[in-house]
């Protein structure tokens, strides 16, 4: 059975429970809600897994806060011995604006810290991540504020249409490819 490692990024505890920056652990979420999955906390992350069309992704929240993803990601792709290309990783991007959804194969960290230190432990740039734009709408000095803040009222009622959407193309990454899933989902 091939093996995906589905790693939603975010950090624990209640207080950063629907935020902005835990945009990677609410699409796990909804993924888990749906199909009924359990998670389970094991090292350094809560993990479940999902079977779907012959595929299993293991769907990974690291514990390590989000500025230590990478440890977590790691550990997990080699105990698994998941292969990269079969490693997708889902992020918040205030580059993008609100509910804008990219799929990339390879890039920059873009300034984030989850994906720093990611690219760090796996000494590549080339793994995949869905980025989840959350908007800029902050003041100067206030980008942290705004990424560990709350969802506004608007962008609540447009999340979840956003978060079923994620769920698609996690399930089409698995079973189409990188490729065919950025043609199909990318700016839509």
């Amino acid at each position: 059975m091939k093996k995906f490692l589905i790693a939603g990024l975010g950090n624990v505890g209640t207080e950063y429970e629907f935020t902005r920056h835990n945009v990677g652990f609410e699409v796990l979420n909804l993924l888990a809600h749906k199909y009924e999955l359990q998670y389970e906390t094991k090292r350094l992350g809560d993990v479940a897994v999902y079977k779907f069309k012959g595929r299993q992704f293991i769907l990974l929240k690291p514990n390590t806060y989000m500025n230590l993803s990478g440890k977590a990601v790691k550990y997990w792709l080699t105990k698994e011995n998941i292969p990269l290309e079969n490693l997708l990783i889902i992020t918040d991007d205030l580059n993008l604006k609100f509910g804008t959804l990219r799929l990339k194969g390879k890039g920059s960290d873009g300034g984030h810290n989850g994906l720093k230190n990611i690219q760090l432990s796996l000494n590549t740039q080339k793994y995949a991540r869905l980025r989840f734009g959350v908007g800029d709408e902050f003041s100067k000095g206030q980008q942290v504020n705004y990424v560990l803040g709350k969802w506004s009222k608007d962008e609540q009622d447009k999340l979840n249409e956003r978060l079923e959407k994620c769920v698609e193309i996690i399930k089409s990454f698995g079973t189409a490819g990188l490729s065919l899933t950025m043609n199909q989902f990318n700016g839509k």
